[in-house]
Formats: structure tokens, C-alpha cells, sequence
């Protein structure tokens, strides 16, 4: 496993390093591995591993944990509420290929269906020039003879090093006290940390999710579907924070909306990603740059 992981990794610095600078370019490097441009951005993703985002770039900053275990790299994609399959991930929509199009600037990956859940999974990647971010469209179709509730959820695995975890809160924190979040700018923040246990954490957020590297200078904001607080599926949440033991990596994810599908309805939720580069360094002028990014698109 850990040569394979470190082939697919070392085929996302090489393949995406070479690949062309025009807007929408997609080109297979390593199998199923497809690189997308968006002027200083790149994104790759692997078709034949889970449709996975592998790597994220900025010019040549990575923002996303390139660790070499399993379940500790890239950004993925799951059903909620995970009482459904617990764990290990469903290997339908995390770890098998997916069949891949290319439709003038949109790719387009689809999972197999489950055996155990009956949902299919499609993935639709896109840019926004303009912006000069990625827009990736998440769908879960019902595959099954029967009515079916289901929510989208994105995990997305950083680095656990000198950074910053923020977004906005509606009400609270919960469990409390499990994290040290700060209330500054009318954010919660959170400075990664080391610990012998793992922890995560759940909101009602403001249809946000940010990470700052202070080390790279990097600003990656998601976007998203704002919810209620009754809208996510039962004991989930809009935004979680996954932090794991040690100094290792920790998992931003956000949910859509609990629905319901009638045999083969599906549901589609859409996430934009943003990466930008970042020299501020107080949570102030952090907050600024990410409010700056939010008004503007």
C-alpha cells in the first residue's frame, strides 16, 4: 500500500508539473489520474482510486495532506449519516474507479453502485475563469426499489502544521470544550494542535469553511450550501472538524441537506474552491482577505 500511495503521489507532482497552463486542460498522467488547470491553479484527480482529489496547488504549494497512509490524504467524498456504513469507508465511492468524461470544460467521474447503500455517486468538476476557481458538483442517485434519505458530505484532509481553522457559527460548538476554538472577527478560529487522542467537532455554520496555512501562505475557502440547523442528517452537521492523534492531518468536511429520493431521484450539491495566496498574519487581516472572497463571488 505504501508504494502504491507513493507512486500515485509522486505521478500528481510529475503530471500536474507538466501539464498545460490553459484554463480547463485536462490530461491523464497516470492512468486515472486527470489534471485540471485554472490559471495558477491545479487540481488532480485520480479516476481509478475513488475519484479522490489528490493535489491542489497554488503556482507549486500543495494545500492538501500528501500523508502516505490510507484515509489520511486527498479529498473524498461520502454519504451521510455515516450510522449507515460506519466504518471503512464505502469502497464503491472511495476507493474503486470511477468511469470518466471529458465534456468540453466539465469532467465528469462516476462511481459504480454501491452493494450495500444502492446509491451510485457522480462527480462533475468544472472552473470558474473569472474567479479562478474550481466548481465541483456532487450528486447521489438512488439506485435502490425504495424511498431512500441521504445528505452529501466532502472531506477534505490538511496538514496539521502552523495554520488556522475558521468559519462562522450560528449557535454552537458541540461537544464543548473537546477543541480550543477562539471567537475573534465574528469567526471561530482553531490553531492545529497535538494530542494522543482524536477529536472532531460539529456546527451550524454560514455555508463556509476556511483553512490557513501560515507556512505556505496559502488561503483555501470552500463554499457552499448554507443550512438550517435541522437540515443536515440526524447526529451531523454543515461543518465538522476532524482533528486525528499526533501532529498528523486533520479533515475539513461539510454536509448538504437530509433528502429524500424516490428510486432513481438524485440529488446534486455544489462545492466551490477557492486557494489563494496569503501573507497575512493575524487573524484580522485573515478574516478581511476571506470576507473579500466571499462578497466578491
Amino acid at each position: 500500500m505504501k508504494q502504491l500511495i507513493t507512486s500515485l503521489l509522486l505521478a500528481v507532482t510529475m503530471g500536474c508539473g507538466t501539464a498545460s497552463a490553459q484554463p480547463a486542460d485536462a490530461q491523464d498522467n497516470h492512468e486515472g489520474l486527470q489534471c485540471l488547470k485554472n490559471g495558477h491553479l491545479t487540481m488532480a484527480i485520480d479516476g481509478a482510486k475513488g475519484g479522490k482529489i489528490l493535489s491542489f496547488k497554488y503556482d507549486d504549494q500543495e494545500i492538501i495532506s500528501q500523508s502516505r497512509w490510507p484515509e489520511t490524504f486527498g479529498s473524498t467524498f461520502w454519504t451521510s449519516p455515516q450510522k449507515e456504513w460506519y466504518w471503512p469507508p464505502v469502497p464503491e465511492y472511495d476507493k474503486k474507479p470511477y468511469e470518466m468524461k471529458q465534456d468540453g470544460n466539465v469532467l465528469t467521474m462516476t462511481s459504480g453502485v454501491s452493494e450495500k447503500l444502492k446509491y451510485r455517486i457522480r462527480k462533475q468538476f468544472a472552473i470558474d475563469e473569472k474567479e479562478e476557481a474550481f466548481v465541483i458538483t456532487y450528486s447521489i442517485i438512488n439506485e435502490s426499489d425504495e424511498v431512500r434519505k441521504v445528505a452529501p458530505w466532502e472531506i477534505t484532509r490538511v496538514p496539521n502544521e502552523d495554520g488556522l481553522i475558521f468559519f462562522e457559527v450560528c449557535d454552537s460548538i458541540w461537544p464543548a470544550g473537546l477543541m480550543s476554538f477562539k471567537d475573534e472577527h465574528g469567526m471561530a478560529w482553531y490553531q492545529p494542535d497535538e494530542a494522543n487522542e482524536n477529536r472532531k467537532v460539529n456546527t451550524d455554520g454560514k455555508g463556509w469553511l476556511a483553512y490557513c496555512s501560515k507556512e505556505k501562505g496559502l488561503l483555501l475557502v470552500k463554499k457552499f450550501q448554507d443550512l438550517d440547523a435541522q437540515q443536515p442528517a440526524p447526529g451531523e452537521a454543515e461543518i465538522q472538524v476532524y482533528v486525528n492523534r499526533g501532529k498528523t492531518y486533520i479533515e475539513l468536511e461539510s454536509q448538504g441537506a437530509y433528502t429524500t429520493l424516490k428510486p432513481k431521484e438524485e440529488l446534486s450539491w455544489t462545492v466551490r474552491w477557492y486557494l489563494q495566496p496569503c501573507k497575512a498574519t493575524s487573524a484580522e487581516e485573515i478574516a478581511k482577505k476571506v470576507k473579500e472572497i466571499l462578497h466578491n463571488n
